[in-house]
């Protein structure tokens, strides 16, 4: 392999392995963080929010995950259903904005033999792809691979939430807010 660029990679090889950074599902810690930008929120609703992925396959790796800690796709409430699927309508139209990529690749791990790292908090996968990037399988062979520091990700992504219909912008520390009229009650 002549060479792999991963710059957000550094922050893991640094790390203290006898310090655990996050105590129980990251999932349902990050979100209670101040500070939504050093948690990688870049959106939220009601019900739901999006996370760039720490380690993503490309720049925008995104997750939109519900705010309950459930794992069940079947057992979400209407509500947060709807939540889930408005906030990730909304994502596709920011990452097509502050990326323009040429495509993108979504999926949900749901199982404990999906692969997923994290299977008891569902969450569904939002991947930007550009013609001539890599895929997941050539990672693994003799492939180059460039990418986008996750931080600079991040400002992209905040301006293409803000430029959404709805947004509500605080600043760029604090994640992109929508309130969404979902036509179903309160659960």
């Amino acid at each position: 392999m002549e060479q792999i660029f991963a710059p957000w990679r550094i922050d893991w090889v640094e790390r203290d392995p006898e310090e655990k950074t996050i105590d129980g599902c990251p999932f349902c810690v990050l979100p209670n963080r101040e500070v939504d930008r050093e948690s990688r929120i870049v959106a939220r609703s009601e019900r739901s929010f999006a996370l760039l992925n720490n380690y993503p396959y490309n720049p925008g790796h995104l997750m939109i995950i519900p705010n309950r800690h459930i794992g069940d796709y079947a057992a979400l409430s209407d509500a947060e259903l709807l939540d889930h699927a408005r906030l990730k309508q909304v994502a596709i139209d920011a990452v097509e904005s502050g990326l323009a990529p040429d495509g993108l690749n979504m999926g949900m791990n749901s199982g404990d033999g999906a692969g997923g790292s994290i299977d008891d908090h569902l969450h569904t996968h939002l991947v930007p792809r550009w013609e001539g990037d890599t895929n997941f399988m050539p990672v693994i062979g003799e492939t180059n691979v460039i990418v986008e520091a996750v931080d600079d990700t991040y400002e992209r992504l905040h301006e293409g939430f803000a430029n959404q219909p709805g947004a509500v912008v605080d600043d760029k520390q604090t994640a992109v807010r929508f309130e969404f009229d979902l036509g179903v009650d309160n659960e």
